[in-house]
């Protein structure tokens, strides 16, 4: 057994499988079409007419377990990253391209803008404490 074949046996484990680059996953995309910004907490909802997503053969394997832990509940791309254990930038691709294809939706995040102000929340906690 040649030094190299010992180095890779050392640091590769036989039972973790198929090893896929993420930019495999993602054809070498760092972005997608969409026109929507996928914050972390963005959360991810199945569309009702996507049926089963295991039926579509166009969809990748990644593309399908995203799809599956949507349909029961809706999840935010941060929930989805960890759960695949993938990185962030990569479940953003493939969500982009779920949603280009109308098989999900995203639900967009409180802009800070509409968020309630800091100082009144303050007032309405000190006035509770009052009563």
């Amino acid at each position: 057994m040649s030094e190299a074949d010992q180095d890779q046996q050392h640091w590769f484990d036989g039972e973790a499988g198929p090893v896929v680059r993420p930019y495999a996953m993602t054809r070498g995309r760092t972005s997608s079409a969409t026109r929507h910004r996928l914050d972390l907490i963005a959360l991810v909802v199945c569309e009702p007419a996507a049926g089963d997503p295991g039926r579509d053969q166009t969809l990748s394997p990644e593309h399908v377990e995203i799809v599956e832990r949507c349909f029961t509940s809706p999840q935010s791309i941060a929930e989805l990253a960890a759960g695949l254990d993938l990185p962030v930038g990569v479940v953003r691709v493939l969500v982009g391209d779920l949603v280009e294809d109308e098989i999900v939706h995203v639900t967009r995040p409180v802009p800070p803008a509409e968020l309630p102000d800091v100082s009144i929340l303050r007032e309405v906690i000190n006035g509770l404490r009052a009563l």
